[in-house]
């Protein structure tokens, strides 16, 4: 089955972090919710959709709560900066902000009035909110909806355990991949830091793309760089690692203090791969082939190749003039070891630092 048939993402994880987490119900009135976005205390994460909602399914949803019938609960999430994420819900809350904000509706130009069709009762057909009699307004304001939060206990100063509800609760129409949920948990400065270096030119030319990846997973190589660079100060002490449960604590433990090294190492690095390896640095191809430009960028290939030469760089050597490190990447390619370490038990610490230290030792030899 396919993950989007079961829901299941293969390397999702559940370990005892959950028992951090506590739940409980709130009713709140549509007055509150709107008050609340308005203010920036509820925020949308970047994983959420957009509005798409049609006029009709709008309408629909306002007249159901003019009615007094029950509608569906939203999901909040407390964040450790004491604002609300809205994990599941968004439709329904920028439905009321629209329309009790008196602003317009979706790329309309005209004020958010309720559809003028048989679907809705006549009593409040093609009307704008200002235009319902004021008991109805009251009324919407102060209709409740269920609302169930949920908040890390513990430790306070970071949202660890969050990443798993993230990843559960959510009816957003799609599986949420791994670094969606982690720019919605982790939305501090190493976020920040990274959402940026994803725009720099020359890492959109070696990734090849000129759009950002809706989906992040050209952020995800990123993250992935540093994590697997500082892999001995965060996993020394374990045989084997689950990359995405290692990347959401990297991600959620980073300090703040290495933020401006590593943006520093990220662009020396980047410049430097892109000159002396060419737009195709990463591609597990050596030719010029249509695999080559099928997969441009190999995880694997990308954080041996990456982390070798931030290494090199850092190391202060400089290259001999006639030195062809592409010549080398073929030889590193080849090397009956680092195939072995590339495809089998991949996230076997033994087997990551296999891949480092053979990168470093072709590419970049101590007589180069």
């Amino acid at each position: 089955m396919s993950e989007e048939n079961t829901g299941v993402v293969e390397d999702a994880y559940s370990d005892d972090s959950l028992f951090n987490i506590t739940s409980w119900g709130a009713d709140l009135t549509f007055r509150e919710l709107v008050q609340m976005y308005q203010d920036g205390d509820l925020i949308k994460p970047e994983f959420q959709r957009n509005y798409v909602w049609s006029k009709a399914e709008a309408s629909r949803f306002i007249e159901s709560v003019l009615w007094g019938l029950p509608v569906p609960s939203i999901f909040l999430a407390n964040a450790s900066d004491g604002r609300r994420l809205i994990i599941d819900g968004y439709q329904r809350i920028m439905t009321m902000y629209d329309y009790m904000g008196k602003r317009k509706f979706g790329h309309e130009e005209n004020l958010f009035r309720l559809t003028n069709s048989e679907q809705i009762n006549e009593r409040w057909r093609n009307k704008a909110f200002d235009e319902l009699e004021k008991s109805d307004q009251r009324r919407l304001k102060q209709a409740t909806i269920h609302a169930i939060i949920f908040e890390q206990r513990k430790p306070k100063d970071d949202d660890t355990s969050m990443f798993q509800i993230f990843g559960r609760i959510n009816s957003s129409g799609r599986s949420l991949y791994a670094q969606e949920i982690r720019n919605c948990v982790c939305q501090g400065a190493f976020n920040a830091l990274i959402m940026d270096l994803n725009k720099n030119e020359v890492w959109r030319n070696l990734y090849g793309a000129t759009e950002e990846d809706s989906r992040m997973r050209d952020v995800e190589l990123i993250l992935r760089f540093f994590a697997i660079r500082d892999l001995d100060v965060y996993a020394v002490k374990k045989k084997q690692i689950n990359l995405r449960k290692y990347l959401d604590l990297y991600m959620n433990s980073c300090p703040v203090e290495t933020l401006e090294r590593k943006r520093e190492d990220f662009i020396a690095t980047v410049n430097f791969v892109r000159e002396n390896f060419g737009e195709h640095a990463f591609a597990s191809a050596t030719g010029d082939g249509l695999s080559m430009k099928k997969f441009r960028v190999n995880p694997v290939v990308f954080e041996s190749v990456f982390v070798a030469s931030d290494s090199f760089l850092r190391s202060g050597r400089e290259l001999p003039v006639n030195a062809n490190l592409n010549e080398r990447k073929r030889m590193l390619l080849e090397n009956e070891e680092y195939q072995r370490v590339s495809r089998f038990r991949t996230t076997n610490i033994e087997n990551i630092e296999m891949r480092i230290k053979l990168a470093h030792q072709i590419l970049f030899p101590e007589d180069c």
